[in-house]
């Protein structure tokens, strides 16, 4: 399997990723800057943390109109996963790929540090490792995380069974505690908390490496099911 990890100006959680797939995954992975406008060799695109073009307008804002953006739209339409972490997941929202939006942190100050998170949904392509209603332990690291959607997204989110994860403890206010959702094809998933900050016990959690090898399991039976 190959992973894309996109490299925008700014972007700093692009290594971690790049590491989580290379040394915890052991799979093949290259960094695809955002001048880019061809995916098709990749079987994932992975859209990293940090604060692409300096979170200018709104976080993820200019970033939705980077040349590899429309790829990245291309290739999650051909039904490929596509997975945004922290900035990346502001991205999705920014770029209509996902539904809602983010707002500052309830408390107006950046937060990072370890949350536990709830297993809402473990059908997707990213969480058939994981057990339904699984506690797992993943750092955040935002500013501003706190997703907000209108009341008819949020029941269509609940009612299409989107929601992938939640917070136990909610950090930011995000509404009803989400910390990463799927598109209703399931093949687009954002989430604010890292996962590639916790695929080894060194780091405190092990639990993020999960999420990359469900990635793995999933395309390796849909590759072995159309070859």
């Amino acid at each position: 399997m190959k992973f894309a990890v996109i490299v925008f100006p700014g972007s700093n959680c692009d290594m971690d990723l790049f590491h989580a797939i290379e040394a915890g995954l052991k799979e093949e992975v290259d960094y695809v800057f955002h001048t880019e406008t061809n995916l098709e060799n990749y079987d994932a695109v992975l859209l990293p943390g940090g604060f692409s073009y300096g979170d200018y307008l709104r976080s993820g804002a200019i970033a939705s109109f980077s040349n590899v953006m429309e790829s990245v739209k291309q290739f999650a339409e051909s039904g490929k996963p596509v997975l945004g972490i922290c900035n990346g997941f502001q991205v999705l929202l920014e770029t209509g790929l996902l539904p809602g939006a983010m707002k500052r942190n309830e408390a107006l100050k950046f937060i990072c540090r370890p949350v536990e998170l709830t297993v809402e949904n473990n059908e997707t392509f990213f969480t058939t490792s994981y057990d339904l209603h699984a506690k797992v332990n993943v750092p955040i690291a935002h500013a501003e995380g706190n997703y907000e959607c209108d009341q008819e997204t949020l029941k269509r989110l609940e009612q299409n069974n989107q929601i992938v994860f939640r917070y136990v403890n909610n950090p930011n206010g995000s509404v009803s505690d989400i910390a990463g959702i799927v598109n209703e094809k399931g093949n687009v998933l954002g989430m604010m908390p890292h996962p590639e900050r916790a695929v080894d016990e060194i780091l405190g959690s092990a639990d993020g490496l999960k999420l990359f090898q469900s990635m793995l399991t999933n395309w390796r039976e849909h590759h072995v099911i159309t070859s």
